[in-house]
């Protein structure tokens, strides 16, 4: 959204595109949690949730994800045309990623390639069509979702195995699966530098990129084949500065180009 327009984009669209994603991301995790509500069950790690043990029915997160998808739609229309379009397309992502696990262990690319609707979606709400920077985001966010998804993953081996879930830890082993991951977060290092020229950012958003990469590094020198102990850290903290790190180096770095 900043990047679109190149600076703040104003308080009215900074409101509905805040609104549109907390609707939209309300809709996927309320969703997610009841489709996978008898794989939680069987999950050790995810018994403990709220409708596995019964804290809410399955009636009050359909509500939710209804109220949530609700909200997305309404933001949508109050952004413009192009955003209402795609919105329900959209939905059909947010909603539909927890059915792939079922039948195909791309499911962690599927999985970032949603998340990254929010890039485009922040672009088009500004400027109400595509350019390319606003698709190497998209890309950015995929590879670096489908990445520390992968490390995940990992910790769910055996439960996926034996419930006939897809993963690549799953079905090629968790050494392979470390490596595609180191792969995908190279090509989220490159999308981001990508981007960075494409746009024309500025030295702070250079600064903040190396910044980037080191985390990277870091992430995937915490987990190991064979010790997984540190993995919630590379998953959540790690992952958490990232992002964070990302915003802050894309308004420096438009700040001082």
């Amino acid at each position: 959204m900043v990047l679109a327009a190149d600076g703040w984009p104003g308080g009215w669209t900074a409101l509905w595109v805040t609104l549109a994603m907390v609707g939209g991301r309300t809709c996927a995790m309320a969703s997610n949690r009841v489709i996978d509500r008898w794989i939680d069950a069987r999950n050790p790690r995810t018994a403990g949730r709220h409708l596995p043990t019964g804290r809410l029915g399955v009636w009050e997160l359909r509500a939710l994800a209804a109220a949530g998808a609700g909200l997305m739609l309404v933001a949508a229309a109050m952004l413009n045309t192009l955003c209402l379009a795609l919105a329900p397309l959209a939905l059909v992502f947010l909603v539909g990623y927890s059915y792939t696990k079922r039948f195909t262990w791309a499911s962690h690319w599927i999985l970032g390639f949603t998340d990254g609707i929010a890039a485009a979606g922040g672009w088009i709400a500004v400027r109400d069509r595509f350019d390319a920077p606003a698709l190497v985001l998209w890309l950015a966010v995929t590879v670096w979702i489908a990445g520390f998804d992968l490390i995940y993953a990992c910790q769910d081996v055996g439960v996926d195995r034996a419930q006939r879930l897809q993963s690549v830890p799953a079905r090629f082993g968790i050494p392979l699966a470390l490596t595609v991951a180191q792969v995908n977060h190279l090509l989220t290092a490159g999308a981001l530098a990508l981007l960075g020229a494409m746009m024309g950012l500025g030295a702070l958003y250079w600064f903040g990129w190396l910044a980037v990469v080191a985390l990277l590094v870091y992430e995937h020198s915490l987990v190991r084949p064979d010790d997984l102990s540190r993995l919630d850290v590379a998953f959540f903290n790690v992952n958490g500065y990232i992002a964070v790190i990302v915003l802050v180096a894309v308004v420096g770095g438009l700040w001082r180009r």
